[in-house]
């Protein structure tokens, strides 16, 4: 597979999808990520006989270059299309993501009400100012990327096909569209279930304590003691498809 460009698709970050019953989950990947890293997650969920979508958001899974002109709404547009396209399709949908995947997800669920509940694993709402501010010094400096905290993952047989570089300017509108998630948490009233790294080395624990506060709906908390951030890679992944695939057989049953 290629892009329009010609650029070749790193082996396995295609989109992934998977026929099921009348309920459905969407698996939604992370900042400077890909489908590779929820694979699992999503094959969990069709294991359980739901119809999968996991989309590849734009910008991602190709190159640095392509990503470095996408910003939030281009991550936000790709979201709500591949979730009508299921809902179109399914009676009840669970969404679900990791690090910003999270963030989409909850975005997702502040205009959707009709989700059945929600799936977050080291989701991310809260980029500090005092983070925001440098970054954007950077931008007007010339500097239009920075290494990236990439495979963040405590298990060294696992990893993560993600970019080895994190282009500024689409950081920094990730962190706004954060913000305005954040502000909006109380609109979020389905359940939810969120999935914690303690040792998270890319997004800060903290994030999870604001959205357990900060939502409308019930929350039920797990606490990933063995993984880092990429936790669905990492020697949690187990742990966390039998706690998403009993959670969204309950909240569809």
């Amino acid at each position: 597979m290629q892009t329009s460009d010609g650029k070749d698709i790193i082996a396995g970050c295609e989109p992934w999808s998977a026929d099921g019953g009348p309920h459905g989950a969407l698996v939604v990947h992370g900042f400077t990520g890909n489908p590779q890293g929820l694979r699992g997650l999503a094959a969990a969920f069709a294991g359980a006989g739901l119809a999968v979508d996991l989309p590849l958001l734009p910008g991602h899974g190709t190159s640095v270059d392509d990503m470095a002109v996408t910003r939030w709404d281009d991550w936000t547009a790709a979201a709500e299309a591949a979730y009508a396209a299921l809902a179109e399709r399914c009676d009840k949908v669970v969404v679900s993501g990791l690090s910003m995947g999270g963030t989409l997800t909850l975005w997702l669920a502040e205009r959707h009400p009709e989700i059945a509940g929600i799936v977050l694993v080291n989701p991310l709402v809260d980029v500090p100012a005092e983070m925001v501010g440098p970054l954007q010094d950077l931008v007007d400096s010339g500097v239009d990327r920075i290494p990236a905290i990439g495979n963040d993952v405590a298990d060294p047989a696992a990893r993560e096909k993600a970019y080895d570089a994190t282009p500024l300017e689409a950081l920094i509108s990730l962190a706004a569209g954060a913000a305005h998630v954040r502000a909006d948490l109380a609109k979020v009233a389905c359940p939810a279930l969120i999935l914690t790294s303690p040792q998270d080395h890319v997004v800060d624990p903290l994030n999870s304590e604001l959205i357990a506060g900060g939502v409308s709906g019930p929350v039920e908390r797990v606490t990933l003691e063995r993984s880092y951030h990429v936790a669905t890679l990492d020697y949690d992944k187990d742990l966390i498809e039998e706690r998403a695939v009993a959670f969204a057989r309950r909240v569809t049953g």
